[in-house]
């Protein structure tokens, strides 16, 4: 809570101080993330095309074929399908412009839908460890050439669909978009499972190979879903980004000439790649403020690429009722 009363209270404090600068750098920033967004978005839709018709024809295929390993990979498709959609549609809501009811705008839906995605990705593998603990006891025949072809056709459909996302968005900085990224790369090892299941089973009859491939396929699934989960509820609970080391920003911080100390620092994340700071610098009377500001507000976005930083001024003087400290 009291962040936002920081907030409230700094901007009242050095509004006018730093006004250029910082809607400078802002609009700058904002450039930035809209241009990496389209080519995220492009991306995404040649994935989402790809992987859809895939996951089509890999549901059939297993119905027809009797590979639970091609259903479990038709699973784990329409997984990535239903995350990249979820990205998508982030994508939109994040492009909506800020409202007085809304001051960061729609940011954070990115980080929800990834959430939700890591949730449905639960809900599948769990499913498919339930289907392949049945066969496990009494494994059913599978036709195993119509199913190796089809998981060919998956696994070069993957890595078209992983390599039109890496060639067009930001696969390094953005969650959602790296979420996306890896659940077609674990796609791929699951095509690469079922082609290898299908030649044991072909070759040597072994059909309990099926729900085995399917189970490792479910743990992929699980590891995917369970980092997607993590990292989104590190940023939902205002967590500091993980790219950043909170003690050493204060330790810069406290190094700019004239501050003495360092106090209400935070550091939290609106979504990936845009991340917020606040805090109070306590100078000497006699010190010049607008210098200090404009220190630390370079300081920020040049070490930290921080471009929206909220720094309040303040003499020794200045007292904080004790519930904000």
């Amino acid at each position: 809570m009291h962040n936002h009363k920081n907030h409230d209270h700094n901007h009242g404090h050095h509004n006018h101080s730093h006004g250029h600068s910082h809607s400078h750098a802002h609009g700058h920033h904002h450039g930035d993330h809209h241009s990496a967004r389209s080519g995220n978005k492009k991306g995404i839709l040649i994935a989402l095309l790809i992987t859809a018709s895939i996951a089509v024809l890999e549901f059939f295929g297993g119905l027809i074929t009797n590979s639970l390993a091609l259903l479990s990979d038709s699973g784990h498709m329409l997984s990535d399908a239903s995350s990249l959609v979820l990205s998508l549609i982030a994508i939109w809501f994040a492009a909506r412009p800020a409202s007085s009811r809304r001051s960061f705008g729609y940011y954070r839906t990115e980080i929800l839908a990834a959430l939700l995605n890591g949730i449905t990705l639960f809900v599948i593998a769990g499913f498919i460890i339930r289907e392949a603990y049945g066969r496990f006891f009494d494994p059913p025949t599978v036709s195993t050439g119509p199913m190796m072809l089809i998981a060919f056709i998956g696994l070069a459909a993957n890595l078209a669909s992983a390599w039109a996302l890496l060639k067009k968005g930001d696969v390094k900085g953005n969650i959602n978009y790296r979420s996306a990224y890896l659940h077609v790369l674990g796609d791929a090892l699951g095509s690469v499972g079922a082609i290898l299941g299908g030649i044991v089973m072909w070759a040597f009859g072994w059909y309990i190979f099926d729900p085995i491939i399917s189970v490792l396929v479910a743990l992929l699934i699980l590891k995917g879903a369970w980092g997607v989960i993590v990292q989104s509820l590190h940023v939902l609970m205002e967590g500091v980004p993980a790219s950043i080391d909170q003690n050493k920003v204060k330790e810069d911080l406290e190094r700019i000439m004239g501050v003495q100390e360092v106090h209400d620092l935070h550091i939290w994340s609106i979504t990936s790649g845009m991340d917020s700071l606040s805090c109070h610098l306590v100078i000497g009377e006699q010190e010049d403020q607008q210098r200090i500001l404009q220190e630390a507000l370079s300081m920020l976005e040049e070490q930290y690429r921080i471009t929206h930083a909220t720094v309040q001024i303040e003499t020794p003087l200045i007292r904080h009722s004790p519930l904000l400290v």
